[in-house]
């Protein structure tokens, strides 16, 4: 079984989309974003699944694309905002290097934009971030071993950070 060099959590916002391929080019392996998987399974965007099937299809194909990609990736993968919100999926993570990307609301804010195309994000972004961000949290400190403060900070800084704590990380 392959297991991921890393697992990206975090809120919309967090950097993961950015920090993610920088830290897979870095240690020369593969990116992977379970969103990608998702449109790609469904032939349609995230916004459209949303739309149409509604939140809960969305969430079940958010799971089977996280335990897939748990399954068959070796390089670094990310995670959409909300997949820790399924227990089933929290419980795959445990065995898996997971890192949150924390971030506060002023940068997630600034990160996502007010006028953002994210559903769950569609009415008042701002406090909707905000309870995202309060809600979610301690999901996040349930699944991570690494927890990183991503407030202020470019994504290299990040990188070079993520880079020297999974090196001494031990393998699983």
């Amino acid at each position: 079984m392959s297991v991921p060099i890393a697992v990206l959590v975090g809120a919309p916002g967090s950097g993961k989309s950015t920090v993610g391929p920088l830290l897979a080019a870095a240690l020369g392996t593969s990116f992977r974003d379970t969103d990608h998987d998702i449109e790609a399974a469904a032939k349609k965007s995230i916004s459209e699944i949303f739309i149409d099937d509604g939140e809960d299809v969305f969430r079940a194909l958010e799971h089977e694309a996280v335990v897939a990609a748990l399954t068959d990736h070796e390089g670094v993968l990310s995670l959409g905002g909300g997949a820790i919100l399924d227990s089933r999926t929290r419980a795959a993570l445990l065995s898996h290097r997971v890192v949150w990307l924390q971030v506060a609301l002023k940068d997630a804010t600034r990160r996502v934009g007010l006028g953002t195309s994210r559903p769950v994000l569609n009415f008042n972004p701002r406090a909707t971030l905000g309870a995202l961000l309060k809600a979610r949290a301690p999901l996040y400190e349930e699944v991570a071993d690494l927890i990183v403060d991503t407030a202020g900070r470019a994504p290299q800084q990040i990188v070079a950070d993520l880079i020297i704590a999974l090196q001494g990380a031990p393998d699983e």
